[in-house]
């Protein structure tokens, strides 16, 4: 398809006054029609070239673009260019606003000779998810520039903008110099650890309980076993995407800050040299990756929570200590990223994680809301609404009696402040992993 340009236009609209002189003047006649003919022929031949020009020539996207929320990217595009002529082409890409771009075209230069050229995209997501690119648009500027050729190709591009992780791995940067077995001051695990290693020869202040007897009455003398600390270790991540996780916690949802506290956690304990997997649920499981290493599992891990969005269904926590009971039979850290300030959820909760807890090492954490704080933890303004600080102070109260409970039955509740839940994360894993509770 062929579109007039600016230049076109211009010299159809020069050519009208020599049209009006005709019709005045009759010895202008001749000279309006070479000029008219003349002008037409011109348009026409450099249609077809425009249209020539075209053939060979496509636009085309990566089949997977990688970007952070909120962070600087580029999209390539790659422009293929059978004929190898110079071109002049002006593309268009339909992006979706969610990826931030400034740009709805953009206008390159093709050099004569290059069959190959590759142009960066500059854009900004807002928001994370997957977002796909259908189709994408050029025009090739004709010859003599009266007429721009359009065209289109098709692609299958997928844009997958991941939360970012920047500003979380640096706030936790000094928390790493210190705790663990890494760092400037790396710690020594104590303990006589739970796996088993080996068989010797029974020594002189060997405890009798390390005597393996079978091995003694079949050798004919005192075998100790000998044990070591048990390094690798699996830690899950239970995120919850039901109506609870869609409240809005400072500047982003619940469910934002779970993914990307998850994923920092992540990178955590994969440096540790720990198994590392993740659950999202609401009234059902949605998603169980089982614990693993290295970075294609942690890659996983990132797909299946880039897209998860809130729903509106209520969370079933029977269904998650039961599907937790059934497909965890190692001993492990699971920590449940949750909402408990409704009264019949929580109560929920607290009539199924003996389930659980009796087996695993369970945390529980949610975010704090700025009200829920108690009544006289900080001066009250006589202007402010009393009632909004007596509920928060209610719903304060109840979570507290909430956390005694579970505590009770072998679980922990903490309340994090929205900026500081990965910082919490990280530090009750390293602690976990210290006390050697697994």
């Amino acid at each position: 398809m062929v579109i007039p340009r600016d230049r076109l236009l211009f010299w159809v609209g020069a050519l009208l006054p020599f049209c009006a002189l005709a019709a005045l003047v009759p010895a202008a006649i001749a000279v309006t029609v070479v000029l008219t003919v003349a002008l037409f022929v011109a348009a026409v031949a450099d249609a077809v070239l425009a249209v020539i020009h075209t053939r060979g020539v496509s636009v085309a996207l990566p089949d997977v673009v990688r970007a952070s929320r909120t962070r600087a990217t580029e999209i390539p595009v790659a422009i293929h260019n059978g004929k190898m002529r110079a071109l002049e082409m002006e593309i268009g890409l339909p992006l979706p606003p969610a990826v931030g771009s400034e740009n709805d075209t953009m206008r390159v230069t093709v050099p004569q000779g290059c069959i190959e050229s590759d142009i960066p995209w500059p854009c900004r997501p807002k928001k994370r998810g997957s977002f796909g690119v259908r189709q994408c648009h050029f025009a090739i500027r004709s010859p003599l520039g009266l007429w721009n050729a359009t065209g289109t190709t098709s692609c299958m591009s997928e844009i997958r903008v991941y939360p970012d992780l920047v500003g979380e791995r640096r706030a936790l940067a000094a928390l790493f110099l210190n705790r663990g077995v890494f760092g400037l001051h790396s710690q020594r695990m104590i303990g006589q650890g739970r796996d088993f290693e080996k068989l010797r020869k029974y020594l002189p202040g060997d405890s009798f309980d390390d005597v393996h007897w079978k091995a003694t009455a079949k050798r004919g003398y005192p075998v100790t076993k000998l044990y070591q600390v048990e390094r690798t270790q699996e830690i899950y991540v239970v995120l919850d995407s039901s109506r609870l996780s869609g409240r809005t916690v400072g500047s982003q949802s619940a469910l934002e800050r779970f993914i990307t506290s998850a994923l920092v956690l992540g990178l955590v304990a994969e440096r540790q040299g720990d198994l590392f997997g993740v659950m999202t649920f609401s009234d059902r499981i949605r998603r169980f990756i089982r614990a693993g290493g290295g970075k294609a599992h942690y890659n996983t891990c990132r797909d299946a929570l880039f897209t998860l969005t809130p729903e509106s269904a209520s969370p079933d926590f029977g269904e998650l200590c039961s599907f937790i009971r059934l497909k965890l039979r190692r001993r492990a850290l699971i920590m449940i990223l949750t909402d408990l300030g409704d009264p019949v959820v929580a109560e929920s909760f607290l009539s199924n994680i003996d389930l659980v807890s009796g087996q695993h090492v369970v945390l529980v954490s949610m975010l704090k809301q700025q009200a829920v704080q108690p009544l006289f933890s900080e001066e009250i303004d006589p202007s402010a609404d009393l009632y909004d600080k007596l509920s928060g102070h209610m719903i304060w109260h109840d979570l507290r009696e909430l956390g005694r409970s579970l505590h009770y039955h072998g679980a922990r509740l903490s309340l994090v402040e929205d900026e500081k839940l990965s910082t919490d994360l990280v530090t009750q894993y390293m602690s976990v992993k210290a006390r050697q509770l697994l």
